[in-house]
């Protein structure tokens, strides 16, 4: 037993709502998406990058990090600094995006970009959750449904809300601390495969151990 291919497109056949992020995300530039990130959208879970990610332009040049096992629900949104307007001065309607009112300046919307979208390993992403440019989200974190990231979230830490605040952390400090030590998701697979009971088990001795 090795699990699904991290290559397939529809890793469950019976539910192509369920899409594999990575073979999606080939050939496109500055995305990144590790093995086995998924998608899940009734409607059309193919049109992840069209629909889901906003906004995300080459002449920006910000990047998007979808980590290793993470799971995004149907809705959520990534939002790229491409959304953002020029706030330098009294007005931010971006007239010079429209024909008649001068060149458009890129220059000012990279001067206040955020910089890359880094969504950590083993992330849960609820449904309609919204996260917004520059945003950084720890391993093991989870994004309550239509909550609004506009800060980063800590690893193992669960947020919620408009603006998402951390409701709790999902272990004490020191098993955090070795969790991210192990990097479970950073294994070989057939290691993975091996250790599946103990990835998915509450002891972090035996975890450590099978490291």
């Amino acid at each position: 037993m090795t699990g699904p291919d991290p290559e397939t497109l529809h890793p469950l056949p019976e539910h192509p709502r369920v899409v594999f992020l990575r073979p999606l995300a080939r050939g496109r530039a500055n995305v990144e998406v590790g093995e086995f990130a998924y998608y899940d959208d009734p409607d059309d879970a193919t049109g992840f990058f069209e629909r889901n990610v906003l906004h995300h332009h080459d002449f920006m040049g910000d990047r998007l990090f979808i980590g290793r096992f993470t799971a995004i629900a149907t809705g959520a949104r990534l939002v790229m600094n491409g959304a953002n307007h020029d706030m330098s001065g009294f007005t931010t309607f971006p007239f010079d995006i429209f024909a008649g009112w001068g060149e458009f300046e890129a220059a000012k919307y990279l001067e206040q970009s955020r910089g890359d979208m880094t969504i950590g390993p083993d992330v849960w992403i609820g449904s309609e959750a919204w996260i917004m440019p520059g945003i950084s989200i720890g391993a093991g974190a989870i994004v309550a449904a239509k909550a609004v990231v506009g800060r980063d979230v800590p690893p193992y830490a669960i947020v919620a809300g408009n603006p998402a605040r951390v409701v709790r952390h999902r272990f004490d400090p020191d098993t955090t601390r070795r969790l991210l030590a192990v990097a479970w998701w950073d294994w070989p697979l057939d290691r993975i495969t091996r250790n599946l009971a103990t990835v998915r088990g509450t002891d972090i001795a035996a975890l450590e151990a099978a490291a």
